[in-house]
C-alpha cells in the first residue's frame, strides 16, 4: 500500500472509530451526554454508567477513537495534558527510580523535580537522542519506569523508541512516550514497543485552541485498570463537553495536519537558507542528523520549527514584530504561534534538578504552523526579520549617540557697538 492509500485509510478508520455506540437514537454526530449522574435500571447495583467522574458515554466514545488513532487498546482521558503525564509517573513508588530524556516539556521537568523533592524519587536523565548513552543510563538506573519524547520539545531531537524500549524492558522497567509533538497521526510508539502513550490532546487532538485535555494509551490491561482506579479516586478525568469537542477536532486531525506539516517544512527551508539564522531544529530537514531515524519511525516531523539566531534580543524582537504568528504558548492549533521557550513553555524548568538539564537557549525561537498559506507566514518572517534587524540598528545607534562626548558650544565673538 503506498504512503497515500495507507494515510486515506488511516483517515477512514479515524473518522469511523467508535461511531457506532451505544446511542439510543442513532445519532449520526456524536451526542454530548452532558450530565452528571445516569438514572440506575436498579437500585443493588450498577449499570454501564453511574457518574460521570467514574465514565461517560461521550468520554468512552472518544477514547475509543485516541485508542485506535495510537495502535492501542486502552485510552484514558484526564483533564489535561499534565494531568495524563502525572498519572503515569504516579506509578512510581516513594523512593523509586525514574530515568528521563534530558529535553523534555518544562512543565514535566517541573513535576520531575516535584516528585524527587516531595516523594523521594531517584531521578536521572540522559540524552535520550544519544541511544546507546541513554540504554547504559537505563541499565544502570534500573528504574521503574522510563519517559522520553521525540522529537523532543522544543529541540527536535529524535529517539529511537525502540531501543528506549528494548533498554527499559532489559531493566524490568516500562517506558512512556510523550507523542505530543507528533500524535498517533504520524507516530505509533506502541508499536514500536513502548508501554504506555501520553499526549497533550490540547494540541493537534484538539487542533482549534478551545480545549485542554490529555490522554493515556495502553495496551495492557491490567495497566489500564491500575490507571482508571486511580483517577476515578483523584477525578482527574475529562469532563463531558470537552470530551466532545475533543472528539469533533479528531475528524479533521489529518487534514491539518498534513496542511500543517508541508508549511512547517517550507518554512523550515526559508529560515535555512537565512544567514542570519545560525541553526534550524526540524527534524524534516535532511541535514537534521536525526532525519533517517524520524523516517523509519514516524510519518512526518510534524508542525513545529525551532530555529536559533545567535541573539537573544533580535529573537526577542522578531518575536514581537510578527503579525500573522500569535505569540502565544502551546502549538497544533489552526493559528500559527511563536515563542520564546526560555521565557514560557520552559521557564518552569527547576534549578537544580540535574547539572545537565537547564533551560533552552535564550535565542531559541519555536513556533508552530497553523492553517495559513506557507507563502504567507514566510513573508511575515521576512518582514518580522527586517523589522528585529531595524530595531537592533537604531537601538546601537541611540546607544552610541548616548555614550558619545556632548559637543563643545561655539565662543561667540564680543560685538561692541
Amino acid at each position: 500500500m503506498s504512503a497515500p492509500e495507507r494515510q486515506a485509510a488511516a483517515m477512514t478508520a479515524l473518522l469511523h472509530a467508535g461511531r457506532r455506540g451505544e446511542d439510543p437514537w442513532h445519532a449520526s454526530a456524536a451526542p454530548l451526554y452532558q450530565t452528571a449522574t445516569f438514572v440506575q435500571s436498579r437500585a443493588d447495583r450498577f449499570d454501564a454508567y453511574d457518574y460521570t467522574r467514574t465514565d461517560n458515554p461521550t468520554r468512552a466514545l472518544l477514547e475509543g477513537r485516541i485508542a485506535a488513532l495510537e495502535r492501542g487498546r486502552h485510552a484514558l482521558a484526564y483533564a489535561s495534558g499534565m494531568a495524563a503525564i502525572d498519572a503515569v509517573l504516579a506509578l512510581v513508588p516513594v523512593g523509586g527510580r525514574l530515568v528521563v530524556g534530558r529535553d523534555l516539556y518544562g512543565g514535566t521537568l517541573r513535576l520531575v523535580g516535584e516528585l524527587a523533592r516531595e516523594r523521594g524519587v531517584d531521578v536521572r536523565d540522559e540524552d535520550s537522542g544519544d541511544a546507546a548513552a541513554f540504554a547504559r543510563a537505563v541499565r544502570e538506573h534500573a528504574p521503574h519506569w522510563v519517559l522520553v519524547e521525540s522529537p523532543t520539545n522544543p529541540s527536535q531531537d529524535v529517539t529511537d523508541i525502540a531501543a528506549a524500549a528494548r533498554a527499559a524492558h532489559a531493566a524490568g522497567a516500562r517506558l512512556a512516550v510523550d507523542n505530543t509533538m507528533l500524535s498517533g497521526w504520524l507516530q505509533q510508539p506502541l508499536e514500536l514497543g513502548a508501554d504506555a502513550v501520553l499526549v497533550s490532546a490540547t494540541k493537534h487532538l484538539g487542533g482549534h485552541g478551545d480545549v485542554t485535555a490529555g490522554a493515556v494509551v495502553v495496551r495492557d490491561a491490567a495497566l489500564h485498570a491500575e490507571l482508571a482506579r486511580r483517577r476515578n479516586t483523584h477525578g482527574t478525568a475529562l469532563a463531558p463537553f470537552e470530551a466532545w469537542l475533543l472528539a469533533r477536532g479528531l475528524d479533521t486531525l489529518g487534514l491539518r495536519i498534513e496542511r500543517s506539516q508541508a508549511s512547517a517544512l517550507s518554512v523550515a527551508r526559508a529560515l535555512a537558507a537565512r544567514p542570519d539564522v545560525r541553526r534550524v531544529r526540524y527534524a524534516g530537514l535532511a541535514s537534521h542528523p536525526g532525519h533517517g531515524l524520524l523516517l523509519r519511525q514516524a510519518r512526518g516531523a510534524g508542525t513545529v520549527v525551532a530555529f536559533e539566531t545567535g541573539d537573544p534580543d533580535l529573537s526577542l524582537r522578531l518575536v514581537e514584530a510578527l503579525r500573522l504568528f500569535h505569540v502565544a504558548v502551546s502549538f497544533g492549533s489552526t493559528v500559527s504561534t511563536a515563542s520564546l521557550p526560555f521565557a514560557m513553555s520552559h521557564a518552569s524548568v527547576p534549578a537544580g534538578l540535574s547539572a545537565t538539564i537547564a533551560p533552552p537557549p535564550r535565542d531559541l525561537v519555536r513556533l508552530s504552523l497553523g492553517l495559513e498559506d506557507p507563502c504567507d507566514l514566510v513573508a511575515d518572517l521576512e518582514q518580522a526579520f527586517a523589522a528585529a534587524h531595524a530595531g537592533a540598528r537604531a537601538a546601537a545607534n541611540a546607544e552610541a549617540g548616548a555614550a558619545a562626548p556632548a559637543p563643545r558650544a561655539r565662543a561667540q565673538a564680543s560685538m561692541s557697538p
